[in-house]
């Protein structure tokens, strides 16, 4: 994206906003929500002409990525994304959740001239202000920029810390659903938290969230990983948030001497893999709440929405095109046990962006031992097999029968597949 200029006097309407190359510094764009590719090229050129920069998502899933990578001044959001749609349900849910991540979101919900009460029943939601279709450019920048400076200004009240930016979890399974509900409520809260699941699933990001949306926000929260006896003297006059790292891997007497070593006054965030191996003493020490994450095994649909995510955000970390995935890597994606959970998947999605050249992310690409093992199971006396990334789905489907011996089960399973999956494939390609 290119630069707006800097140092600019801004009146309203034609302001000028000094851009940043952090995505996690100072807002200083505006996040457009809205399914429909005309109302929202038209909305994007009208900022543009007055030179804000606006990102545009098409739906709650994006956005919600987006919001994950950069904090925003303003957000403009559609009531709804459906085709046929018109009670707003779906905004609703969309506002709600914005919301509850980030209390001082400036939000303003767009809605057909006939929706006038759907928009009061948003600006009773927390929505700051609505803007009516058809609308008048002069009058939608106007309205935002007198949200933005409503926001802004000081509020005798003291504001109540919010998780923001990059501190968000995204995800859509009850369980994760459960987890953010849990966190939102704690957080602003001393209690001490104790956070389990597997390595990878995203305990430290969990760990995050409570302490950003604490009365201790604005100081540095001491991590320490207990099993270095040499980090130990950090926990040494800690206040505020301290987070231990691994205390169940400490055997008992280990644990006995933490116990004595935990300074009064601070808020303990623990994060274990199995709450079970802590003493009864020490885990009610570190543990008033517990909360568990799920393997990402466990989240249905959620390794794709994270997929995504992690594509995009690894697209705009080294400037590739932000690729799409076929219909046999997304299976690939959603069957997969991921080593290191999300993290480790996360990690897989940032190397094929990397080698994307064409811009689909096919199974080939998610799973390179699957390749390797087909192309050496090729005779010899075979062109060799083409194994790029822009194979097509029917020379990999081909590859993997004739590896697995027509055994449609096997194949189907290396592909990531249903049986039923593959065979309407196979009948769509002729094989």
């Amino acid at each position: 994206m290119s630069s707006a200029p800097t140092g600019i006097a801004s009146i309203p309407g034609q302001s000028v906003r000094g851009w940043t190359d952090d995505p996690l510094s100072t807002p200083s764009t505006i996040l457009l929500i809205e399914d429909n590719l005309e109302v929202s090229r038209a909305i994007r050129l009208a900022f543009e002409c007055v030179h804000y920069r606006i990102d545009c998502a098409i739906g709650p899933e994006e956005a919600f990525s987006m919001l994950a990578r950069r904090r925003y001044e303003a957000i403009l959001l559609d009531l709804n994304f459906t085709q046929g749609q018109t009670s707003g349900a779906e905004g609703f849910a969309c506002l709600a959740r914005i919301l509850e991540e980030d209390p001082s979101a400036t939000v303003l919900v767009i809605t057909a001239h006939s929706g006038v009460r759907v928009a009061v029943a948003a600006m009773q939601a927390g929505a700051l202000d609505f803007v009516m279709k058809p609308w008048r450019n002069a009058d939608l920048i106007a309205r935002v920029e007198a949200a933005i400076a409503k926001r802004a200004r000081p509020s005798a009240a003291v504001p109540t810390p919010s998780p923001i930016g990059s501190h968000r979890l995204l995800g859509d399974s009850p369980a994760i659903v459960a987890v953010r509900d849990v966190v939102r409520r704690i957080a602003p809260t001393v209690a001490s938290v104790l956070i389990a699941g597997p390595a990878g699933s995203g305990r430290s990001l969990v760990a995050d969230l409570i302490h950003v949306g604490s009365p201790q926000a604005d100081s540095d929260k001491t991590t320490v990983e207990v099993r270095d006896a040499a980090a130990w003297d950090r926990m040494n006059g800690a206040s505020g948030t301290l987070v231990l790292r691994n205390p169940d891997r400490l055997n008992e007497m280990e644990q006995v001497r933490l116990l004595e070593r935990l300074p009064d006054g601070a808020r303990f965030i623990a994060i274990v893999e199995t709450p079970d191996s802590l003493s009864p003493r020490l885990r009610s020490t570190v543990g008033t709440i517990e909360i568990t994450l799920p393997p990402l095994a466990m989240r249905g649909t959620d390794a794709l929405l994270l997929a995504r995510h992690f594509a995009s955000l690894a697209a705009e970390r080294h400037g590739r095109p932000v690729p799409l995935f076929t219909a046999t890597a997304e299976a690939v994606i959603l069957t997969t046990p991921w080593l290191d959970d999300v993290r480790g998947l996360g990690r897989t999605i940032e190397r094929v962006v990397l080698l994307d050249d064409d811009g689909v992310i096919d199974a080939a690409a998610l799973t390179p031992k699957l390749v390797q093992e087909i192309a050496a199971s090729t005779p010899e006396r075979e062109a060799p097999l083409d194994v790029s990334l822009w194979q097509s789905e029917r020379v990999m489907i081909e590859a993997a029968l004739r590896h697995h011996r027509h055994n449609v089960s096997h194949a189907a399973a290396a592909l990531g597949l249903s049986r039923q999956a593959l065979y309407r494939r196979m009948n769509r390609y002729g094989l």
